[in-house]
């Protein structure tokens, strides 16, 4: 997966329906009608997400395909 900004984080999420609630200081808090779950993003000056952090907002947004699991 592609290392994003906080900035084009934020687009994606604007993309898929999730809309700017509030900013608080460097955080932007994103609602979304049909998901419950609140996401606040980081933006800080163009610097890239850290691997961990973008793939728990991405999964928590519904943006990640299901994986599939091994047999055993």
């Amino acid at each position: 997966m592609k290392a994003l900004s906080g900035k084009d984080l934020c687009k994606l999420l604007e993309k898929h329906g999730w809309g700017l609630d509030h900013v608080s200081g460097s955080h932007h808090v994103y609602t979304h009608p049909d998901n419950p779950a609140i996401l606040s993003v980081p933006v800080h000056a163009g610097k890239t997400l850290k691997k961990g952090l973008q793939h728990g907002i991405l999964k928590t947004a519904g943006l990640l395909p299901a994986r599939k699991r091994k047999k055993k």
